[in-house]
């Protein structure tokens, strides 16, 4: 893997965002921005060599320490991931009549790995496998991750005209740029980016709008929080392009009258980089990844808007205890049982992230939503 030199990332990226903003008036919405600074091509943090997923933060390398992964997501926790959501996608492939698996933002490819793996075991057939991938280098880094399953895997670095099968996205939403809203002395700005006053970097600045959030913000404190319209966008265009079939998307989130609660005041907005996290996406533009939490009522209404119906919505750790990662926990070591409690503690990842299943025509009653299903709260 060759990778640019910090000098040369930096130097692109504020040369590209610096015609953006010479052509927009100066200004652009953050949306803009976050898009520039993560998708850029060859400059932005998901579309250069660098190693981002995996589960550490340096790694040696000719005996010293270089820079690892940014940051950790479920399947590199623990392979017990995977398997145990094998069992709902295999239960939609058959609901649904499908045999093709679409995933979107595969990553380092250790999700299919394990999903394929899970039931290469068990000797199930295996369904064809359709990756769209839009980063070069994880597409080369997933197909090293995936030499053995070649005859099933697929790679694309677009949507098709019609899709149809099951498909999954896990921690894809939160990637998707988002407009910013601010609520200053009782009147809504957008937030955008400006060139800062001397000439290095980059500044807040706020724009009068007629944008709100889609659920009242009570009282009249200053506020900042998220919309969200191209990740809606995305579920709304799958949604018109499925012609048969389910999807499940895994990620970091709230409902909407959770996400725009008056108390939280500074928004959802985070960055990552070498496993730590700060709220500045201004600083090391390119070189550290930019999220925000999912609102997941908004991701339901695109949906449902655009015909698709809910299977259900809960938590990741119900989800996976749904799916039967109890047995598995119990049949496996316990160094793997302790890594794996991750996926499930309410302080880790069990109760931060969510599960959204939805699918084409009338709903059926999904393995992964038996219990502890949290529809109503949407």
């Amino acid at each position: 893997m060759y990778e640019l030199p910090d000098e040369e990332v930096s130097t692109g990226l504020r040369r590209i965002i610096g015609d953006a903003l010479a052509s927009s008036d100066g200004w652009l919405g953050f949306d803009a921005f976050m898009a520039l600074a993560l998708y850029a091509p060859g400059l932005g943090y998901y579309a250069r060599d660098s190693l981002k997923f995996g589960a550490l933060p340096y790694q040696r390398q000719d005996g010293r320490l270089v820079a690892g992964s940014d940051f950790v997501t479920a399947p590199e926790i623990s392979p017990l991931f995977g398997q145990t959501l094998a069992a709902q996608l295999q239960q939609a492939l058959q609901q649904t009549h499908t045999d093709t698996l679409w995933e979107f933002g595969a990553g380092s490819g250790a999700l299919a790995l394990q999903l394929l793996s899970s039931w290469a075991e068990q000797g199930k057939p295996l369904p064809q496998y359709r990756i769209v991938e839009l980063s070069a280098t994880l597409r080369a880094r997933q197909q090293a991750t995936l030499a053995a399953f070649t005859d099933q895997v697929q790679w694309l670095d677009a949507l098709p005209a019609q899709l149809t099968g099951v498909l999954l996205g896990n921690e894809v939403l939160d990637a998707m740029p988002v407009k910013l809203l601010a609520r200053v002395g009782g009147a809504w700005f957008e937030r955008g980016v400006a060139a800062a006053a001397n000439g290095n970097g980059w500044a807040w600045q706020d724009r009068p709008t007629t944008l709100r959030p889609p659920f009242e913000v009570a009282d009249d404190h200053d506020y900042l929080s998220e919309i969200h319209p191209q990740a809606e966008a995305f579920i709304r265009t799958l949604a018109e392009r499925l012609v048969a079939g389910a999807a499940f998307f895994i990620d970091y989130g709230f409902p909407e009258h959770e996400y725009y609660h008056p108390q939280r005041h500074m928004g959802t907005l985070m960055c990552h980089r070498a496993h730590q996290s700060d709220t500045d996406p201004l600083l090391l533009v390119g070189h550290k990844d930019i999220t925000a939490h999912v609102n997941f009522t908004g991701i339901a209404l695109a949906a449902q808007d655009a015909g698709l119906s809910l299977l259900g919505y809960c938590s990741q750790a119900r989800f996976l205890i749904n799916c039967g990662i109890g047995p598995k926990l119990d049949a496996a070591p316990l160094p793997q049982r302790a890594q794996a409690q991750h996926l499930l503690q309410e302080h880790e990842m069990g109760e931060l992230f969510k599960v959204i299943g939805l699918c084409r025509g009338q709903p059926w009653d999904a393995l992964g939503f038996a219990q502890g299903d949290r529809s109503h709260t949407l």
